[in-house]
Formats: C-alpha cells, sequence, structure tokens
C-alpha cells in the first residue's frame, strides 16, 4: 500500500472513531482544530505505543467528546495542545498512554462540570454550540428516538439522507408566536438552546404556534407508559413542563440535558 492510501486509511479509521463518539455528520463538528489535533493522538497511539485498535477507538472518541464539548482547543489553544502532547509523549507505554488521555477526560468531568458549568454552558441563543453538538451525539449513543416519533436520531442523523426538505428540524417547544402572546420577543430569550428539540418536520409543521399544554399531551398519546417515559428522558422534558413558567422551563431543561449528556458519554466506556 502507497504512503498516500495509508494516510487516507488512517483519516477513514479515525472518521470511524468521530462517529463512535456520536458524532456522525460534518456539521455537528463545532472545532476543525479540535479534530485535527484529536487525530494527532489517534495516529500516536497507532504508531508510537501500539494501542490495540478497539481501545484505540473507545479512548480518542472519549477524548475528542471531551474536548469538543468542553472547546478545550478554543481561544489560544497552542498552549494547552503543547501541555497535552508533553503529556503523552513519555508515556512509554499503550497503557500509560491511555491512561494519561483518560485522566485529563475524568478530571475534567466532575460532578461539578455536569451539575455547574454545563448547564450555565447551555445558557445560551447561539445555534452553533458545543453543548447543543454533544448533546445531538449523547442522543445517537443513547439510541433515542426523536420526539414524537418511533425513528431514531442516529437513523435520521445518517448522512445518507438527502431529501430536499431535511428529516430533521429544531423545533421551540415554546413556539415563537406562543411566546409572543406571553410578551416574550427577544431572539436571544425565544431561541435559547434549551427550548429546542429535534422533530420530524411534518410533526414540527402541524405544531405551528399551538402552546405545550396544547400539543404535548396529544403528541404523546402516541406512546405507552414505558415509551412516554423514555421520550421524557431523552428529550431532558422536566415533571409538567408543559405548564411552566417559561424561564423556569429554560433552567431546569438546561439541567436535564447535561444529565443526557453525561449519560451518553458513559456509553463510551473508561
Amino acid at each position: 500500500m502507497g504512503e498516500g492510501q495509508g494516510d487516507l486509511q488512517n483519516w477513514h479509521e479515525f472518521l470511524k472513531t468521530i462517529v463512535r463518539a456520536g458524532y456522525r455528520r460534518s456539521d455537528m463538528i463545532s472545532s476543525r482544530i479540535g479534530l485535527l489535533y484529536a487525530y494527532t493522538f489517534y495516529l500516536m497511539g497507532k504508531y508510537d505505543y501500539r494501542v490495540e485498535p478497539y481501545a484505540l477507538r473507545n479512548i480518542v472518541a472519549r477524548w475528542f467528546f471531551m474536548t469538543s464539548l468542553t472547546g478545550r482547543y478554543s481561544g489560544s489553544y497552542e498552549s494547552v495542545m503543547e501541555e497535552d502532547l508533553a503529556r503523552v509523549s513519555d508515556a512509554g507505554t499503550a497503557e500509560k498512554f491511555m491512561e494519561t488521555l483518560d485522566g485529563v477526560v475524568r478530571s475534567t468531568f466532575t460532578d461539578d462540570y455536569w451539575s455547574i458549568t454545563l448547564p450555565s454552558d447551555l445558557t445560551t441563543a447561539a445555534s452553533r454550540t458545543p453543548g447543543l453538538f454533544a448533546y445531538y451525539a449523547a442522543l445517537s449513543l443513547l439510541d433515542a428516538r426523536v420526539l414524537f416519533s418511533n425513528m431514531t436520531v442516529r437513523e435520521l442523523f445518517d448522512p445518507a439522507q438527502h431529501a430536499k426538505k431535511a428529516a430533521l428540524e429544531r423545533h421551540h417547544l415554546f413556539a415563537k408566536g406562543h411566546l409572543r402572546k406571553l410578551g416574550i420577543k427577544r431572539r436571544r430569550e425565544v431561541n435559547q438552546i434549551a427550548n429546542f428539540a429535534l422533530l420530524e418536520w411534518p410533526d414540527n409543521v402541524a405544531i405551528s404556534d399551538e402552546s405545550p399544554a396544547e400539543y404535548f399531551p396529544r403528541y404523546m398519546k402516541r406512546f405507552h407508559d414505558e415509551d412516554r417515559a423514555q421520550m421524557v428522558y431523552w428529550h431532558a422534558l422536566p415533571e409538567g413542563w408543559e405548564e411552566m413558567q417559561y424561564d423556569d422551563f429554560l433552567k431546569a431543561r438546561r439541567v436535564k440535558i447535561a444529565h443526557v449528556i453525561r449519560d451518553g458519554f458513559a456509553k463510551l466506556g473508561g
């Protein structure tokens, strides 16, 4: 095999690692620098430390999930990358290489991170934010179904989906028209990421500007009790959310989204 072919094969194998982390589409990658640095560690693990392929895929998937969610290589990332490279350069063995990466992941993902830092980071209306993409990745890892659907997030995030109309749409749980009636009009309030859920586009169109108290009970009648409980968990819906004050709903849902991200990450092992 030629050198170019080998490089291409390595890249394709690495991309399987990113899919293993739950990031199934290129538009879920918020940092290309983070992607390239994860590839650097993948190559080090493969060639410098001869890490067994299955173990290498898992540890690099965990590493990428952590760096992507936390924005580890955003801003002045050069010094952080130098420190990370220094940590693994003297690892010596495959086991030590994996222990070093996993140690950084564990020291980053503390209980306070999941319960305090991440919910705070989710207080944003930015459409491209690491927390939102990590939530989508977690839903894929948990084999979650789309809200009000029997289709899974993973199936509808398949890059092979090329329909003119997107299979999935981001749905305002508290619709813009409904919020307008409540006097909430500022885009930053209406478009909080905690106000979005993934729906198949026909359901999104049908719901339109109905209040949650109107549409939620109607759509949940599609499912049995066990399926309803799963749906509520996957989509981080606080109990009685459809009747909550909007600000209270956002605060409660951010915490639950963080829990789902944590549970999805746990599927990566370690």
